[in-house]
């Protein structure tokens, strides 16, 4: 299966010949294919065995369609490490759809390190939709630090919408300064030996901060799953909310 097969799998092949969208695929450590717009910088740098990523929005810029990002791994035994670095400046939106395909994964590992800044006054969305084979042999380890600066908005979801989940690890923290806004949602469906594990950590320490941590796990045969999401608010007129619902 080739880059181009992933692409059509996960929808993502006509959005990438639009040339006021932007993307960025990448299979393994190499980048495929990479189209940008005013006011938004994607810079890549290889490493061994993944790949560093680093988005700037400027200050004041709204991206006003969706920026299109695919992480695959064409192979069926592979490492893949990605470590990103988003900032969100001033005032400026942006929202990520990302699709995450391992269609042929017997053992393949694939982890994400992603530090996240959203500032004074910015939106940052990001929608994260994997797309795994049917063996289960892929492990998954999505980590991140969010900031989130004065009146910040900040939106994700992660879900599981082909395949086995294999061993998932999510491991999200994320600070909330005044006025801030966080919403958190995993969406997760395990069978067989599959393992599920969240854990989703939100900080409201501005005043009138508001988060909700949302989780959607089901399980059957030996899978099984561990959520701990918890929510604190330390600062007046803060407001959390977490709500998990199990099967």
């Amino acid at each position: 299966m080739e880059i181009d097969d992933l692409l059509k799998l996960a929808g993502e092949d006509e959005a990438l010949k639009d040339k006021e969208t932007a993307h960025l695929t990448i299979n393994l450590n190499k980048v495929v294919s990479k189209n940008i717009v005013p006011g938004l910088h994607i810079d890549t740098e290889e490493i061994e065995d993944g790949i560093n990523v680093k988005v700037i929005v400027d200050e004041g810029i709204v991206i006003e369609k969706k920026v299109h990002m695919c992480f695959g791994v064409t192979h069926d035994k592979a490492l893949q490490k990605i470590v990103m670095e988003i900032d969100v400046k001033k005032n400026a939106k942006i929202s990520i759809l990302s699709h995450c395909i391992f269609p042929k994964a017997i053992d393949v590992k694939h982890i994400m390190d992603a530090k996240v800044r959203v500032r004074e006054g910015a939106s940052y969305s990001y929608e994260e939709k994997h797309i795994h084979s049917m063996e289960g042999g892929i492990e998954v380890y999505p980590k991140a630090e969010i900031e989130l600066d004065k009146n910040a908005r900040f939106k994700t979801e992660f879900e599981l919408i082909k395949g086995r989940v294999g061993k998932l690890d999510i491991d999200y923290e994320i600070t909330g300064k005044e006025g801030s806004v966080m919403e958190m949602t995993s969406k997760v469906s395990g069978r067989s030996d599959d393992l599920i594990k969240i854990r989703e950590a939100g900080n409201l320490i501005g005043e009138k901060a508001r988060g909700v941590l949302t989780s959607r796990v089901a399980v059957r045969g030996n899978a099984k799953a561990e959520v701990y999401n918890v929510m604190v608010a330390t600062a007046p007129y803060a407001r959390g909310h977490v709500d998990c619902k199990e099967i």
